[in-house]
């Protein structure tokens, strides 16, 4: 496993013989016309290259400091010994190759780790080579010992030195070595010892002789900044921070400014991204009352995706929150708190928006001459127009690049798109691309909460992260198969962020679970994943859902939602704390950090989830490796007890051994082996977060 640090890195070179990989083509003709036909396949076939993309399309994906492992299949025909090597180019140009080693024996799989640090584009090759000097010891090795073609063997050694001995530094200990190999007044055991010098070892193991190379088609490989991969998401409602209710009933709205007050609280949790649903001008046409019902008060807000009314459009603010300086001025204070904002692009207006008169080809007309409303059976959205992007493409697109970059231009750096499964991908393709050509810092997030298909092809034309099913997995065999899926199988171009609870979003097992529910989920989500999310309440345990929905009662969608936040941490009614142990258990160990790097581990008891993530020394900036286990009882209901196995060579150790595990919720340590028993109950602790101390294990 090797570290890059983007212009840093050093180029070992291509030293020894290189004969041509590809020999020339094979003439023939048909009729009369000659032709010439160019295998496909190099003289040593290299095959099944990863990571890549379905169809090979589009790049695939990581982000500044990830580790990411890179496999293919290579062979070739006989008993030669072949070596492989993952060659890299960076943005700027500059190549560093890597050694791959084999993996299972029978799979011809090679593969290795490099960390990437420089951002920007990266072109990547594997190229696999036939080892000379490894095949001929290897015959040698066989032959000498068993008296078969004694001098010839040694004669081919002693030629296959000379040659290449004019390509290696340390020339002179190549030419003696050839020199002896050739020498037959010396007894066999002697040239066999010069053959096996350990020193004669270390130069051709750092620059093998190699001849037949073999390089696979070039993939690209795109680099983004850390936060498209890394970071913990809160999200809450500025209207509702500062919102106080007025002796005539009314509700008079929270600003930018009161909202404002909410960050050093976020930010001290430990999150590093806020996230806030749309500020724009709020419709009043069939604007929803509480609870999505079609009757509105006076003082009801509405939502804020019916996007539009008299006061502007998407790139205008809702007045009552603000004007744009006092939102810039927010986006500052933000990131003077250490957050970072993520703002909602949601592309849907309410009926007043001014496009909806501006460009009423922007929207699908009915026959009885009105505008489709939104829909997502049964849910209806009334106050709600969806864009139909195909009568005015062009102008529709337009106008969302635009809109994008005005907020861009007011310090917005992530987007949280909404929806963005009812929109054309190709529209996102063109989108996230001009966007990442004069702005390629920002982030988008796709909210798609839809069929696979339409989800991972969102990922693959550019969303830097996506939201997932992770909400609805909550069984050890479920949440088993789908982190494996998110980890190895689809981590090349999609990013999960593992929100443990949206705004519209509340399940079954946290309306139930209590708090062993909402602590399990937070502990898995944020270990899991090296991005996970939060939405405002959660730590409150609000778990009263709307009769009939997945959602909270009195959404604050739709109405405003002030919290007494102090005095739930008075009462010790708060997850704050715990949310922010996690987070700071995040913050300390770099294998969070990582997504590529979960691995499962099993257990007696069909409701306890193991999992680990490891990270090498070469890979962190201590230089220290990080190992963390993850032992889960997802049921919020009972105490679990069972034993637990561990493949300790997931996280660097040997099998068979003791080792010493501590956990970082509370402060308790065990000595543990490869298999350990383990005790949660969900009332009192239902996770373990267990770092494993490889210093101390034999």
């Amino acid at each position: 496993m090797h570290p890059v640090r983007g212009a840093g890195a050093t180029d070992p070179g291509r030293r020894g013989p290189d004969r041509p990989g590809r020999p020339p083509p094979i003439p023939g003709s048909v009729g009369s016309v000659a032709t010439a036909y160019e295998p496909r396949v190099g003289r040593i076939p290299v095959t099944a290259l990863s990571p890549t993309t379905p169809d090979r399309v589009f790049p695939t994906k990581a982000y500044s400091g990830e580790v990411v492992p890179f496999a293919a299949t290579v062979f070739r025909e006989g008993h030669d010994i072949i070596g492989v090597d993952l060659v890299l180019t960076d943005p700027d140009g500059e190549v560093t190759r890597h050694r791959m080693v084999p993996g299972v024996p029978g799979t011809d799989r090679w593969s290795t780790e490099v960390q990437l640090e420089a951002e920007g584009d990266w072109s990547w090759l594997v190229e696999g080579y036939n080892d000379d000097w490894a095949t001929w010891l290897h015959t040698a090795e066989i032959k000498i010992p068993a008296e078969i073609d004694v001098d010839v063997t040694f004669e081919l050694g002693s030629r296959l030195l000379t040659a290449a001995a004019g390509d290696y530094p340390d020339t002179p200990l190549v030419r003696d070595a050839a020199k002896a190999l050739g020498n037959a007044s010396l007894t066999p055991g002697a040239r066999l010892r010069v053959a096996t010098d350990p020193r004669l070892a270390a130069v051709f193991s750092a620059s093998p002789l190699a001849s037949l190379r073999s390089p696979s088609p070039a993939e690209t490989l795109r680099v983004e900044r850390s936060r498209a991969g890394s970071g913990s998401w809160y999200e809450f409602f500025p209207r509702s921070e500062g919102a106080r209710k007025q002796p005539d009933g009314s509700w008079k709205s929270g600003t930018f400014r009161t909202a404002a007050r909410r960050l050093p609280a976020i930010s001290r949790m430990g999150f590093d991204v806020v996230y806030i649903p749309p500020v724009h001008p709020i419709g009043t046409t069939f604007r929803k009352g509480p609870n999505n019902t079609l009757t509105a008060g006076p003082g009801d807000p509405g939502s804020p995706y019916a996007i539009g009314s008299a006061d502007g459009g998407h790139d205008a603010v809702h007045p009552d929150l603000g004007t744009l300086a006092d939102f810039r001025w927010f986006v500052d204070a933000a990131r003077n708190a250490g957050l970072e904002l993520a703002l909602d692009l949601a592309l849907q207006c309410s009926p007043d928006h001014p496009w909806v008169t501006e460009h009423p080809e922007w929207f699908t007309q009915l026959p009885d001459g009105t505008i489709a409303y939104a829909e997502n059976p049964p849910k209806k959205y009334q106050d709600i127009y969806p864009l139909n992007f195909d009568d005015d493409y062009e102008g529709v697109s337009r106008e969302v690049l635009r809109i994008v970059r005005h907020w861009i231009e007011m310090g917005v750096t992530i987007f949280r798109v909404d929806n963005p499964h009812t929109k054309p991908v190709r529209f996102w393709e063109w989108l996230l691309h001009e966007i990442r050509q004069t702005n390629p810092e920002v982030v988008f997030l796709s909210e798609a909460f839809t069929k696979p298909a339409m989800m991972q092809a969102l990922a693959q034309v550019g969303f830097h992260q996506s939201y997932t099913y992770f909400t609805w997995r909550n069984e050890k065999w479920e949440l088993e198969e789908y982190l494996t899926e998110l980890s190895k199988e689809t981590s090349g171009w999609l990013r999960p962020n593992l929100f443990v609870n949206t705004h519209d979003i509340l399940t079954p097992y946290l309306q139930y679970g209590g708090r062993p529910a909402y602590k399990v989920r937070a502990a898995i989500a944020a270990t899991a994943s090296p991005t996970w999310g939060v939405y405002s309440g959660y730590e409150l345990f609000e778990d009263v859902a709307r009769p009939g929905s997945e959602e909270n009662i009195d959404n604050e969608k739709y109405e405003f939602k002030p919290r007494d936040w102090a005095a739930a941490e008075e009462a010790d009614a708060s997850l704050a704390p715990y949310l922010t142990q996690l987070n700071r258990i995040r913050a300390q160990h770099p294998a969070l950090r990582q997504l590529r790097n979960l691995e499962l581990h099993s257990s007696d008891d069909d409701a306890v989830l193991v999992y680990s993530k490891y990270i090498s020394g070469l890979h962190t900036r201590s230089g220290r490796p990080d190992a963390l286990i993850v032992v889960a009882n997802v049921d919020p209901h009972s105490a679990r007890e069972t034993t637990v196995h561990l493949d300790v060579t997931k996280f660097g150790l040997r099998p068979g051994g003791t080792f010493t595990v501590r956990d970082l919720i509370t402060g308790q340590s065990w000595t543990w082996s490869d298999d350990a028993y383990v005790r949660l109950d969900a009332f009192v602790e239902p996770v373990h977060v267990l770092s494993v101390d490889l210093n101390r294990a034999p």
